[in-house]
């Protein structure tokens, strides 16, 4: 596996896993219920209610369609980050602006054009959200990204 591919998928494993075991302890502490209903949620936005009673199979797409996410938005990070250089000296504010982008791509673009049932909006859930993204994937990305940048410019060198 190529080098750059190579450490694309190992930080979007970290960054998924992370996210979705966030996910899992924030839903588990709100609701006391099984925190693999959040893989039924992630599902929805394909199948619909057919998701929250499609049992295991639909707990692998839920896994499968989240690890596709976090994929796609460690891709695009990966990306955009040689193009935003001189902005992204600062690794942690590079971070929380990625974290929050997600946050606003997920919720204004993705989650609507889904099947997800809708639900009215609460700011105390959108902030934990948003902190959750920043915390599980934009810091993270930020300084991977930076990681592998160095590590590029040293085997120039």
């Amino acid at each position: 596996m190529n080098q750059p591919f190579s450490r694309i998928v190992k930080a979007g494993l970290l960054v998924g896993t992370l996210d979705i075991f966030s996910a899992f302890i924030f839903y588990y502490s709100k609701t006391g219920k099984n925190p693999l209903a959040v893989l039924n949620y992630i599902a929805s936005g394909i199948f619909g209610k057919e998701a929250f009673a499609g049992g295991g199979m639909m707990y692998v797409a839920g896994l499968l369609l989240h690890y596709l996410v976090a994929f796609l938005v460690t891709l695009f990070f990966f990306w955009l980050y040689p193009k935003i250089k001189p902005v992204s000296k600062n690794k942690l504010l590079t971070g929380i602006f990625y974290g929050l982008f997600t946050w606003l791509v997920m919720n204004l673009l993705v989650v609507p054009m889904s099947k997800v049932a809708t639900r009215p909006f609460n700011w105390q859930n959108a902030w934990i959200n948003m902190v959750i993204l920043i915390v599980c994937i934009g810091i993270p990305l930020s300084y991977l990204a930076s990681l592998y940048d160095q590590g590029a410019k040293q085997k120039q060198v």
